[in-house]
């Protein structure tokens, strides 16, 4: 059975009762544990894990060394694309937002690959809105092939494709696909997804196993904190994640933490979502260090400097840095719209002294395609 009919036969209600009856008892056994089942991460999220959140930083930070080392993964999100044909209330580039709407061409794009090479990255993030007609997969293969050559590694967060336009880019040099879920919640997603091609939850769902399939090296999940009850959420995206691990074990898997951030069009979210706080969060964070061993954790800008200093070495293994959310944003800023408001805008400068003061080595580069000649 698919990881996406897997996921569906969660019982969600079910789920947070579970979270709601853990008691200190259970996350002291949790704690003891070499290996966790999914029973146990939900203690560690659990409001009865607050008082212990400096015991699972403290093994956190033990086992993600053990694991990766003493290394810091850096990576640059290129927005491509503001246009998108989904109405989402938590986004700003969705499609009633009255902006000024950008796509790269070619040019346009070397130019920003040549402005983030001189920031010294190698691992690169492509992000658009989701907008099949004119920014799909034969506009993805273009830039491909234009920039390619250009970067150690390339990820992508766009819309979800078909199994076949996935295998196309893998053969194009494709490493990663970042797509989160947003909610694992279908009543949640139907509220905040209201036109486009993305209300269709099930498809969303089923792209990992595309992803899988078609032998993506790298599979980012996630879940958007604050759409939901970002607890139940949470144990989804680590049930999803361990699927993934069995099911499609060539594929590494990586999870975000992203918390909902304000946005053009979107002030109002703020108002009723269920955001985790910061202790929340570098609890949920060592929670899924805990429980999946071997998952790359990563944390973007969208968190504080101050947060993002204190959480990087309990358990984060790759981070985001000198972020724009903008088509343009790094060769020439433009007035299209950013996504969403970021947190952590220093140089990258300032990121990598904050990494090496813990000890930590910023890694620009770590991998490189195998490639043999005869």
């Amino acid at each position: 059975m698919d990881v996406a009919r897997q996921l569906l036969q969660q019982d969600l209600a079910h789920i947070a009762l579970s979270l709601n009856a853990k008691t200190a008892k259970d996350v002291e056994c949790a704690l003891t544990k070499e290996t966790l089942n999914i029973d146990d991460f939900m203690a560690l999220i659990s409001h009865a894990a607050l008082p212990y959140v400096e015991a699972m930083a403290a093994l956190s930070q033990q086992r993600t060394r053990h694991r990766f080392g003493n290394t810091m993964n850096l990576f640059v999100p290129l927005y491509l694309s503001n246009l998108c044909a989904n109405e989402c209330t938590y986004c700003g580039f969705t499609m009633s937002n009255k902006i000024k709407r950008t796509t790269l061409d070619t040019n346009e794009i070397r130019n920003e690959i040549n402005a983030i090479k001189h920031m010294g990255f190698d691992h690169v993030l492509l992000v658009t809105g989701e907008h099949e007609t004119k920014v799909g997969v034969h506009y993805f293969e273009r830039v491909l092939k234009a920039i390619r050559h250009n970067v150690s590694y390339l990820m992508m967060e766009v819309q979800p494709l078909k199994l076949d336009d996935y295998a196309k880019l893998k053969a194009l040099g494709l490493d990663a696909v970042l797509v989160y879920q947003e909610t694992y919640s279908p009543q949640h997603y139907a509220k905040y997804h209201q036109r486009g091609k993305k209300q269709d939850f099930l498809w969303r769902l089923e792209t990992t196993d595309r992803l899988g399939k078609a032998g993506i090296d790298k599979i980012g999940i996630g879940a958007l904190l604050g759409l939901g009850d970002w607890r139940v959420d949470s144990v989804m995206t680590a049930l999803h994640g361990q699927l993934l691990q069995q099911h499609y074990w060539r594929s590494r898997v990586s999870i975000s933490f992203p918390r909902l951030r304000r946005c053009e069009g979107g002030a109002n979210q703020l108002q009723y979502a269920q955001l985790p706080d910061e202790k929340q969060l570098l609890q949920l964070i060592c929670a899924h260090r805990l429980f999946n061993p071997q998952a790359e954790l990563s944390l973007s800008t969208r968190e504080s400097a101050r947060f993002r200093d204190g959480a990087l070495s309990l358990g984060i293994t790759s981070m985001s840095a000198a972020s724009q959310t903008q088509p343009g944003g790094y060769s020439q800023p433009t007035e299209a719209l950013s996504q969403f408001d970021i947190d952590d805008n220093r140089p990258v400068e300032q990121v990598v002294d904050a990494i090496t003061k813990q000890g930590l080595d910023a890694v620009y580069k770590d991998w490189l395609a195998f490639s043999s000649t005869a």
